[in-house]
């Protein structure tokens, strides 16, 4: 190893290291106050706007909610919704079936999501959880829900996890610049799980994914694409590159929307625009663990389509996994445009910890091999958030379903585009 590697190599050893015994230190202070789980199974009727289960959650709390419909009729619902159901009017949230099972954080709230037969949802904010039944003022079914809810409180799930999360980060490092074991690639769990934003890195397995994965959940249309939008869509590239033209991250899903549409729905969605700048960004994240406060900006590098840097990119995850395992993505505004809205490209991966760049042998993050999974999550957090109109899949006539990125991490998809249309 030449003399100026060796220092590099021992000052960002140094870093990460500081870094990591920060963060260890906060999430062994937040350890001292953590209450116990809670359980409760309460009624729902359909006919009743919102319904007040009772409950106040606070951030950082997971919820867990199991439906089943409780009595029946001549139109049962369905808390997974109900396919046909006539004079449907409008819905509280465009994207879940008729009669499905929803929730919101407040009495008062515009932004309704998706419960279902069963969801698991992390709360970034706090309020009284009300349920109800996505019915318009036309519409009717019959019976009622019978709702099973488990909350775990903020940091009862956290501190063992993050504290393995983190020793493992350290150690997925370490091998990857020192050539130690071969890390195996991440199995995806097939977990539906909207809670499952920092993924568990364990020394057993190396980089064991929990990638949300809610396709099963998703409320995708199958009605066909328009024509000159199919043709737009074959048109973008199917892969973005690096400064040295390396072919990475396939294109796997589009927005359609205006910027400002874009924005507004990611951040109600709970996505994070990055940091352009790295410098710093390492003693910012330990400053600003030791205040007890949030860094969930980290930089990301720059890939390339239509010949230039990503205009957004954002990203998702626990505040103190944020180094290791990270939901995040890219996106460029293309030129073309669906009905007068932008069209934009979008690469998503989900980090799930560490591995050696193939090009120079340097500290990258290793993303989850099924890439599928974060673009469904994508998706899914945007149709909780209630700012999606519609979304479908579409199959381009060569699609991409096993490669390298540009760090030469392996991957492999579908092949699928999902197309999101934002309200």
């Amino acid at each position: 190893m030449r003399p100026h590697s060796s220092f590099a190599f021992t000052r960002a050893f140094r870093i990460v290291l500081l870094f990591l015994v920060a963060l260890l230190l906060a999430v062994g202070a937040a350890a001292q106050t953590i209450a116990a789980p809670t359980d409760k199974t309460v009624e729902i009727v359909p006919s009743q706007k919102w319904n007040d289960t009772g409950i106040d959650l606070h951030p950082g709390d997971l919820v867990q909610a199991s439906a089943t419909t409780a009595e029946g009729g001549n139109q049962p619902c369905d808390p997974q919704g109900v396919v046909g159901l006539a004079n449907a009017g409008k819905l509280p949230l465009d994207s879940a079936l008729p009669g499905a099972l929803i929730g919101k954080l407040q009495e008062k709230s515009n932004t309704p999501v998706f419960i279902g037969a069963g969801r698991q949802l992390k709360i970034t904010e706090a309020g009284r959880l009300y349920l109800g039944a996505n019915l318009g003022a036309a519409a009717s079914c019959s019976g009622k829900y019978s709702v099973k809810i488990h909350v775990v409180p903020g940091g009862a799930n956290e501190v063992t996890s993050i504290k393995s999360k983190l020793a493992s980060a350290a150690q997925i490092w370490m091998s990857g610049q020192l050539g130690g074991a071969k890390t195996e690639p991440a199995q995806n769990s097939g977990i539906v799980s909207d809670a499952n934003q920092g993924s568990a890195v364990t020394p057993e397995s190396g980089a064991t994914s929990t990638t949300a994965a809610p396709t099963s959940t998703l409320s995708v249309s199958r009605a066909p694409l328009d024509a000159g939008l199919q043709k737009d869509l074959q048109a973008l590239p199917r892969r973005v590159n690096d400064e040295f033209k390396n072919l990475g991250d396939m294109v796997n899903f589009v927005l359609i929307g205006s910027e400002k549409q874009v924005q507004d729905g990611l951040t109600a969605a709970n996505w994070h625009v990055a940091d352009t700048s790295t410098p710093g960004a390492v003693a910012k994240a330990i400053l600003m663990a030791t205040k007890k406060e949030d860094y969930l900006q980290m930089p990301m590098s720059q890939l390339y389509l239509f010949g230039r840097a990503q205009d957004f990119g954002y990203e998702q995850a626990e505040p103190y996994a944020m180094v290791a395992s990270r939901h995040h993505f890219r996106i460029w505004k293309s030129t073309a445009t669906y009905n007068g809205q932008p069209m934009w490209a979008g690469a998503g991966t989900h980090d799930i910890g560490f591995e050696k760049d193939q090009r120079n042998g340097k500290v990258t993050h290793k993303i989850d091999p099924a890439v599928d999974g974060e673009r469904d999550h994508i998706g899914d957090s945007l149709q909780q958030a209630g700012t999606v109109k519609m979304m479908i899949y579409f199959t381009p006539s060569d699609p991409v379903q096993e490669s390298k990125n540009a760090t030469g991490g392996g991957f492999h998809s579908d092949g699928r585009v999902l197309v999101i249309f934002l309200q």
